[in-house]
């Protein structure tokens, strides 16, 4: 059985982030969402993958490659314009020729949960129950099988909703033709499969006991948060070099010639990246996450936040739940505010709509490229595009566009 992975959109409720890679490729404890979904798949016994690329599609291409270093066969097929779930199916639908597996590329699941999925003679749903099914597509089930899928309900039927991944048999194919454009102008598989079941297919509803969505950057630390707390019983693992009077406390991973140096206090769980460069004498606290080729050098602390490869923060700065594209440098004294003092939710500008992250604690996202003076202020919330310039002393809030200068 081969799986095919829809990895063609950009994603942007992700901007910042992805103005300069598509959503898949966002890095989740150091590796792309899209290569946790991959060596999952691997684990339950799929080797012959099919992407559905699209936006930016050559940065999945050059990473990937033919997958052999995951042990895959992984073929590619051009999404030329982004019409809908379905649309995309139907691109690689030449390569359809017995019952198979479709997957969204931006969510994480486990072995486990793909197996279940594919052990019916039915086609099957994954589902999922979330606390806030009005945001999803909510599924009504009666006896284990799926009756209907409502986008965004204002009173959901249940707390169930579909989670992105089917087993298909191959005669959805000839539904995909007849699948009509939605209200939204783009062709959805739920419409399709909707269609299906009118039309006495069975699809199995099969819950899922692992799902983790990163549909906002917010998500991205509550997805570094949950992997993370599996490792909380485990041992560090040190491939780096420590410098005497450094202080390891929990699980903490240091890459391949990343050096530590003196004074440098971190708590796990965490995870250093390769050819870093660490302290002396900064902080790093649980559920941080560092790339490759990273400085955090004198009197910075980093608190469970995310900072992509090849970015810098050098000294006397501060960084709290906060995602950091590739390629930054904080200026000395930058700060990162991530409460709120009335310490309510904090909501963020997104499509010019306030969207609530649901996190009491939340600091700012920064493209790539992001360029801090001294003593810049961040304030909670912000989203800073890419190839932003900050000057010395100046406060950002709210939503900064790409290519900016900010005094």
């Amino acid at each position: 059985m081969h799986a095919i992975v829809l990895a063609a959109g950009e994603g942007t409720r992700m901007r910042p982030l992805t103005y300069t890679r598509p959503k898949v490729m966002l890095p989740v404890l150091n590796k792309p969402i899209l290569e946790h979904l991959l060596i999952e798949l691997k684990k339950a016994e799929i080797d012959e993958i099919v992407c559905v690329v699209g936006y930016r599609d050559e940065t999945i291409r050059s990473y990937f490659g033919n997958g052999k270093k995951w042990g895959l066969k992984v073929k590619y097929i051009t999404q030329r314009r982004q019409l809908g779930t379905a649309d995309a199916l139907k691109s690689s639908s030449h390569l359809i020729d017995d019952d198979f597996l479709m997957l969204n590329g931006d969510a994480i699941v486990e072995s486990r949960d793909i197996k279940k999925i594919m052990k019916t003679k039915d086609m099957a749903m994954g589902v999922v129950r979330v606390n806030n099914p009005e945001d999803f597509g909510v599924v009504d089930i009666k006896k284990g099988k799926v009756v209907e899928i409502v986008e965004k309900p204002e009173k959901p039927p249940s707390d169930l909703i579909n989670a992105g991944i089917y087993y298909f048999h191959n005669e959805v194919v000839s539904y995909l033709e007849k699948t009509p454009q939605s209200v939204r102008g783009e062709y959805e598989i739920t419409d399709t499969v909707q269609m299906m079941i009118k039309d006495g297919f069975i699809v199995r509803a099969k819950e899922l006991s692992t799902w983790i969505d990163v549909g906002y950057p917010w998500d991205m630390l509550n997805a570094n948060e949950k992997l993370l707390a599996r490792f909380n019983n485990k041992k560090p693992v040190i491939k780096g070099e420590l410098e005497g009077g450094v202080v390891i406390k929990g699980y903490v991973e240091i890459g391949e010639d990343t050096i530590v140096r003196s004074g440098a206090y971190i708590i796990g769980p965490t995870i250093i990246g390769r050819n870093c460069d660490i302290g002396p004498s900064c902080f790093i606290r649980p559920s941080t996450v560092i790339g490759n080729k990273v400085r955090i050098g004198n009197g910075v602390e980093v608190k469970n936040s995310i900072i992509m490869s090849n970015s810098k923060i050098p000294h006397l700065s501060y960084v709290g739940d906060s995602v950091i594209g590739e390629n930054c440098n904080l200026g000395a004294g930058t700060v990162i505010a991530n409460l709120r003092l009335d310490k309510k939710e904090i909501s963020v500008s997104v499509k010019e709509k306030s969207i609530s992250t649901k996190r009491r604690k939340f600091g700012a996202v920064l493209g790539d490229g992001v360029m801090t003076g001294i003593n810049v202020t961040i304030n909670i919330g912000a989203m800073v595009g890419n190839n932003v310039f900050i000057a010395p002393a100046a406060k950002v809030e709210g939503c900064i566009e790409p290519n900016s200068v900010v005094f």
